[in-house]
């Protein structure tokens, strides 16, 4: 630029000099008395290649630096640190950071998996040795490949963590996790002979210390049942099996077909028709084989539970010894062929039907107030009076057939049923509350029901469907009056139904639905049976039907004018 300047200057006093020239040329002619002076060459060259620096920088580079450096090896100039970024910018970038890849405030954060105990090692071992391994290294072939931090100081430690380096304990270290141990190999975890050899012997000991506990707690269970007296049984009839080779248990033939053939609508029973005798003491609970009906099973406070045939001879079958103390629930499985007895002595049995075998008993640490078979899995849901709900699992032995334990309830618990395909449990308790949870979880109700004006409910009963699924609950309140709770998407308290009249505050008076829906049965505290309408939750009829209290009372499943009612003075009555 500065030649170009002087150029163009001495283009311009080449222009003055042609111009006074030229003035004197005329004086002189008009005059005659001017002298002419000589013309001026001026040579003009034009460099239109920039300048690119002197020879003394040639050979020197100059490094750029990069935005996210963090160390500077030279002193740069205040013009180097904030030049602009070089290379073409992406049009996408907010902040430096394309927002399709931002998944936080601050950037991109990529998620693994790994656990809480493996992120607690790394996590402590950098605090304390400066290095840690990345979460990736566990499936990469080079061993310290991934190692974050100080290297040397993790050759040094031969890639042991904090975990391995100062507490050897195999349990400790969940060395027995196949899973974990690969996890800790792929971690750099470079153990020695001497090391192996202590591994082993944490092991060992580990597992003696295992099967000492184990000896502990089948020793206390032993102590527990040693009370328990052994389980006996006794046929009543002549034959077990007929001439065509079918046990007592089968249902008869023509009851089948009606079964089948069955009529929906129900009639209110007017009259007793057969009254059964055998127990000794009160009898506390009674329950239809399921489908069919053709067998009863009843509960007493003698400590006995006995099996009735309905149809031909309505004798008493067979007799299941195995209580020391008063029966208090019993309950059939799907099929009819098991069914299981919780009695006063903490004592939970799982009989055979058709042999009379026990199959399997539970001492329980609370007294079992209800008791309950699960349709699908068998499994065996106790309520007892320490707040628990316990299930057992019958198929396993005794030792390992404990499942899970429902803890939630403040009270004793005294109800236990399945709802919505069975895969949801609604229990009741003496602190006047209403869980329902899911079944196999029982960490925590998914429903809590409590209100002021709520009372505790002894007794609850299904209502009957077509399809196995029930839509109502019916539960037995000691304020003298039945609740109906309906299940299904929304479990709530249906208002506009509660049915009320009888007394049976202090009893739990089991409550009976007719198949179709249409009438509802109690007892109460005084003998008598009562019958209201379900539709309009009218009495219908009340008559005396024991001469104590009337504690159950259940209507037949085929048969839709036959009631079964049970009581105190020991009687089992029929009515139709």
């Amino acid at each position: 630029p500065a030649r170009t300047m002087d150029a163009l200057g001495a283009l311009a006093c080449y222009d003055d000099a042609d111009e006074a020239g030229g003035s004197s040329s005329a004086g002189k002619q008009e005059g005659g008395a001017a002298k002419q002076r000589p013309k001026m060459t001026t040579a003009i060259a034009v460099r239109a290649a920039p300048e690119v620096g002197s020879l003394e920088s040639a050979g020197v580079i100059t490094p750029m630096i990069s935005n996210d450096a963090k160390v500077v090896p030279y002193n740069p100039k205040y013009e180097a640190l904030w030049a602009a970024e070089q290379g073409p910018q992406n049009p996408y970038y907010v902040n430096g950071i394309t927002p399709g890849m931002r998944n936080t405030l601050g950037g991109s954060i990529e998620r693994t998996n790994i656990a809480d105990f493996h992120f607690e090692d790394q996590f402590q071992t950098y605090n304390t040795f400066g290095f840690a391994m990345d979460p990736a290294a566990a499936s990469d072939a080079t061993l310290g490949s991934d190692v974050v931090g100080d290297r040397a100081m993790w050759a040094t430690m031969q890639g042991r963590s904090v975990q391995q380096a100062t507490k050897r304990d195999a349990k400790k270290r969940k060395l027995e996790d196949a899973a974990a141990a690969k996890v800790l190999t792929g971690c750099g975890t470079a153990l020695t002979e001497e090391e192996q050899a202590e591994v082993a012997k944490d092991l060992e000991d580990a597992e003696a210390t295992k099967a000492a506990a184990k000896a502990v707690v089948v020793a206390e269970r032993k102590a527990r049942e040693k009370g328990m007296p052994d389980a006996t049984s006794q046929f009543h009839g002549k034959a077990e099996v007929d001439y065509q080779g079918r046990t007592w248990l089968d249902c008869p033939t023509d009851l089948k077909k009606q079964s089948e053939l069955a009529s929906c609508q129900s009639y209110i029973p007017k009259t007793c028709v057969h009254t059964w005798t055998g127990h000794t003491a009160g009898v506390h609970a009674i329950r239809w084989i399921p489908k069919t009906g053709h067998l009863l099973l009843s509960a007493s406070m003698d400590g006995k539970v006995k099996i009735w045939d309905v149809y031909n001879n309505r004798k008493c079958v067979r007799t299941y010894s195995g209580h020391t103390k008063p029966v208090r629930d019993i309950c059939f499985s799907q099929d009819g062929r098991q069914f299981c007895s919780a009695g006063f002595d903490r004592v939970v049995r799982y009989w055979d039907t058709e042999t009379g075998a026990c199959l399997n008993a539970w001492k329980a640490k609370g007294i079992p107030y209800c008791c309950k078979i699960h349709p699908g899995d068998d499994n065996i849901l106790a309520g007892c009076s320490d707040k628990n709900i316990v299930q057992w699992d019958p198929r396993q032995s005794t030792d390992d057939s404990l499942v899970q334990e429902y803890v939630q309830h403040l009270g004793a618990v005294n109800t236990v049923n399945f709802i919505d395909d069975n895969r949801r449990v609604v229990t009741t308790a003496d602190d006047k509350k209403l869980f329902v949870w899911e079944y196999g979880i029982g960490t925590a109700p998914m429903k809590h029901v409590a209100e002021p004006w709520m009372h505790s409910m002894p007794t609850m009963t299904v209502a009957p469907s077509d399809d196995g699924n029930p839509k109502y609950l019916l539960g037995q309140s000691l304020d003298n009056q039945i609740l109906v709770y309906q299940t299904g998407d929304r479990f709530k308290l249906n208002k506009k139904k509660h049915f009320v009249g009888h007394t049976i505050a202090g009893y739990a008076c089991q409550i009976g639905v007719s198949p179709d829906m249409k009438y509802v049965i109690s007892g109460d505290g005084d003998g008598r049976l009562w019958l209201w309408d379900w539709k309009s939750t009218k009495v219908y009829r009340k008559f005396k039907a024991h001469d104590g209290v009337c504690i159950g009372a259940i209507w037949h499943p085929i048969e839709q004018s036959k009631v079964a009612t049970c009581g105190w003075d020991g009687l089992i009555k029929f009515w139709d």
